[in-house]
């Protein structure tokens, strides 16, 4: 042990590896005054030392590409800041194309990277054969270079980042093993080592594939496994330069980087060996895996394709070394759910390196403020739910993702492992009347409907997919008929008792104090004003309140509110998700339907848009919420779970007359687009602010009633929102807008879609984006501009609308 432990301090960070000490560098420099982290063994003896060390930027949200442009920026300064040398160097980053359809993600992804900033060129297989001149370039269709992405030594840029934590007074305890962590009335309190006890505020769990092991010491779930990676190191080869640049060969599953006059080459094979199924060995410390030659084979051969010169060079060493992985193929940061002030930083799914730099800031700023300070909805660790729990289903789902790793990444994409896990009580009888499920948090959820004849499965392309038509004729009978939308997996709270209608108007920007029987359609703000949570409550009674938000949300919109209820409020919340089955009604029809299973008057005078009333229907109980996301009138229909296939029959049977039928969620997203109705994910967020949304409706300004978030919208009203969001059109049928697509107004670069689809209805391609200037954007400005949409590396022009497309007067929603 380098120095015995502290015994108290005020945030403990586990694990030595790259994450921890980039979170302790980051902790020291935003000012910590008491930072302590511990190494089990040595620093980077975990994954950190075996790592490949490529440094690539790009990914699909800004922000996380924000944190991987960051680390390229601190790598390029590091070595002179702290006087430890890092391995760093900016060589570039190639990527190659084999497939037209590999092209056409290149090319998307090229304007994902101009959207975000980032510099990134489309090139020829010549072109890329001028830069990597060793290769087989025979079968390209194409290439990417990204001239800032590098390669960096593992070990030395954790060295100096410990250096740089020391040096602004971190504490680093090496062979301290951590055998416990205290946790009292839902908080920390202190960390037990092997060495004695430590009090303390808050502890960092960057234990690397140790994560899901501490995590349980806190009855923390840290969903990762750990799987065997392999990479060769090559003898030196004639044509290998030290500028030359990384390589990804993502059709041959590949990629390399220069090492000493020679090359490392790596990938990820489609039959990936997990390990540590049984837990990881104790003194499994600066250790690597019996090399697995015939395992990696079909890789070498993959290899020899792309540089012929490999087949008769020398391999110096075969590295098989575990790293962790996660199920959705993203990395885990944030404050845990289920404990105050347990943080993780984990799960870096192989690109450890190129994330560590930015993902070490973000986690410090997590930590020192207590959350994230810019949306990190991607890697956030209340992304995860029940299922999550599970480590045969983890270890299932990860296992696909790693064997994905460099498959294409189609649009709409599901994934088959761990299926079918959660289901609602209408899930056989959707099945067997052709819907084809997505998944969802574990929930199977119909995407869409087969028609006769047709199978209910997705076939992929970066073009229209084949289940458009099904769509369309879901989208057209809501819109003209009724539709059954089976949306059982919302999630549900209950808030209670004599505090609730307080503590929920100071959570909700909107005016939740309406009588019983309303339902208020609202945001939850953070103190910037950005939007936290988008959902509805409606009101029971005068102390009971019922929360409906998405499938998605449910960990952390749970999370969020049980935060912003004070601990002497007499409020309590309660999830009751799995009480309830949804079956959502919509269309102009959908009251012919109602009426016939009920006595009730559901006339517009007696259940008014917004409106939430009990009705027994078919012989059960039902809350029927009067509420639409598509843009026509409806009802979600609330019914215990055992009475959900009754009420579902019954309601087919009424509605045969009027040509009810069955509809998805892919319908449920081209309706929303052409009613302009947010999406919380994509087009708002904790970074965007209602006024920006143009959502200032649906809060509560014009009234003396505080909530959080308020003080920065009056402020923002003042000032004027720095964008606005925009609903883009584009007439050609040809292209496809899937979101991320760049925005120019007047030629230069305004923002990009953070959705887009296509409206049957409208019969246009349809996306939403945010026009930017840092000098305020009001309606006046969007609309006098001229603008265009960069589709896959190409211009296409496209025309603004600051109005819904479909019935911008809301008459049918309100008839």
């Amino acid at each position: 042990m380098s120095s015995p432990p502290p015994t108290q301090a005020e945030i403990v960070i586990i694990g030595g590896g790259i994450i921890g000490c980039s979170t302790a560098y980051h902790l020291a420099l935003a000012g910590a005054k008491d930072v302590v982290l511990l190494e089990r063994a040595q620093l980077t003896s975990g994954s950190t030392f075996h790592a490949a060390g490529l440094v690539g930027q790009l990914r699909s949200s800004r922000n996380i590409t924000q944190l991987l442009k960051y680390s390229v920026d601190l790598y390029d300064s590091l070595e002179e800041v702290t006087g430890q040398s890092t391995g760093w160097k900016r060589n570039g980053g190639l990527r190659l194309a084999c497939t037209p359809e590999r092209l056409v993600e290149l090319q998307r992804a090229a304007t994902t990277g101009r959207s975000f900033g980032l510099d990134i060129e489309i090139l020829s297989a010549a072109e890329a054969k001028e830069l990597w001149p060793i290769m087989d370039a025979s079968d390209l269709v194409g290439a990417a270079f990204l001239p800032n992405d590098g390669q960096a030594g593992p070990s030395d840029i954790t060295q100096a980042l410990a250096r740089g934590a020391r040096q602004h007074g971190v504490r680093i305890i090496e062979n301290c093993d951590v055998t416990g962590i205290d946790v009292a009335n839902g908080r920390i309190t202190g960390v037990r080592t092997a060495e004695g006890h430590i009090l303390c505020e808050k502890v960092v769990n960057c234990a690397g594939q140790w994560a899901r092991a501490v995590g349980e010491m806190a009855g923390v779930s840290v969903p990762v496994v750990s799987v065997q990676h392999q990479y060769a190191i090559t003898e030196p080869l004639d044509g290998v330069t030290d500028d030359l640049p990384t390589l990804r060969d993502p059709d041959r599953l590949i990629y390399f980087k220069e090492e000493v006059g020679g090359l490392v080459m790596g990938g990820y094979e489609p039959n990936p060996l997990p390990w540590g199924e049984s837990g990881i060995p104790k003194d499994f410390n600066g250790r690597l895996l019996p090399a697995d030659w015939p395992h990696f084979e079909q890789l070498i051969e993959q290899a020899v394709r792309r540089v012929p010169a490999m087949e008769s060079v020398g391999i110096r060493k075969l590295i098989n070394g575990p790293e962790s992985f996660t199920p959705d193929g993203n990395f885990i940061l944030g404050e845990a759910p289920e404990v105050d002030s347990f943080y993780v930083g984990a799960g870096f799914n192989a690109f450890g390196i190129a994330a560590a730099g930015g993902a070490g800031r973000a986690l410090a700023e997590w930590v020192m403020a207590g959350e994230p300070t810019v949306d990190l909805w991607p890697v956030d660790i209340r992304r995860f739910g029940s299922v999550h729990r599970d480590i045969d289903w983890v270890r299932s789902r990860t296992l696909e993702m790693y064997g994905k790793h460099y498959t294409v990444a189609w649009p709409h994409e599901e994934h088959a492992s761990g299926r079918p896990r959660l289901r609602s009580p209408l899930y056989e009888r959707l099945r067997d009347a052709g819907a084809c499920f997505g998944s969802k948090l574990g929930w199977e959820r119909p995407n869409w409907f087969a028609r006769q004849g047709e199978s209910p499965h997705d076939e992929y392309s970066f073009g229209r997919q084949n289940w458009f038509e099904a769509v369309a004729e879901e989208h057209r009978a809501c819109r003209s008929g009724v539709v059954l939308f089976d949306q059982s997996s919302f999630a549900k709270f209950l808030v209670e008792g004599e505090d609730a209608e307080d503590a929920l108007q100071w959570m909700c920007a909107n005016d939740i104090g309406k009588p019983p029987g309303h339902t208020t359609y609202t945001q939850l703000l953070n103190d910037r004003g950005g939007i936290e949570c988008d959902l509805t409550v409606s009101r029971f009674d005068e102390h009971r309140f019922y929360v409906v938000t998405g499938t998605g949300f449910r960990t952390r919109d749970f999370h969020w509110m049980s935060r912003q209820i004070p601990t002497s409020a007499a409020a309590e919340l309660r999830d009751v998700t799995d009480d309830t089955a949804v079956l959502t009604m919509m269309g102009p029809k959908s009251r012919l339907v109602l009426e016939q299973l009920t006595d009730a008057d559901v006339s517009n005078a007696a259940l008014p848009f917004a409106s939430v009333a009990e009705l027994t229907m078919a012989g059960v109980s039902v809350r029927a919420l009067r509420v639409t996301y598509v843009g026509e009138l409806g009802w979600e229909l609330h019914v215990a779970r055992s009475d959900a296939l009754g009420l579902y029959d019954a309601l087919m049977t009424a509605g045969h007359e009027h040509g009810i039928t069955n509809a998805g969620y892919r319908a449920i997203e081209s309706l929303r687009l052409e009613k302009g109705y947010r999406a919380w994910g994509s087009d708002i967020g904790p970074d965007r602010t209602p006024l920006e949304a143009g959502l200032s409706w649906a809060v509560k300004l014009n009234t003396d009633i505080d909530f959080n978030g308020r003080a920065a919208v009056e402020a923002q009203r003042i000032s004027g929102p720095p964008a606005r969001l925009a609903c883009f059109t584009v007439d050609d049928p040809e292209v496809v807008l899937l979101g991320r697509e760049t925005i120019f107004r007047d030629g230069q670069r305004v923002g990009w879609l953070s959705s887009g689809g296509w409206g049957h209805s409208v019969e246009t391609n349809i996306g939403y984006g945010y026009v930017h200037d840092e000098d305020g954007v009001d309606a006046a400005h969007v609309m006098a501009g001229t603008y265009e949409l960069e589709v896959a590396s190409r211009r296409v022009p496209g025309v603004v609308h600051l109005r819904p497309l479909f019935d911008p007067d809301m008459s049918r929603v309100k008839g």
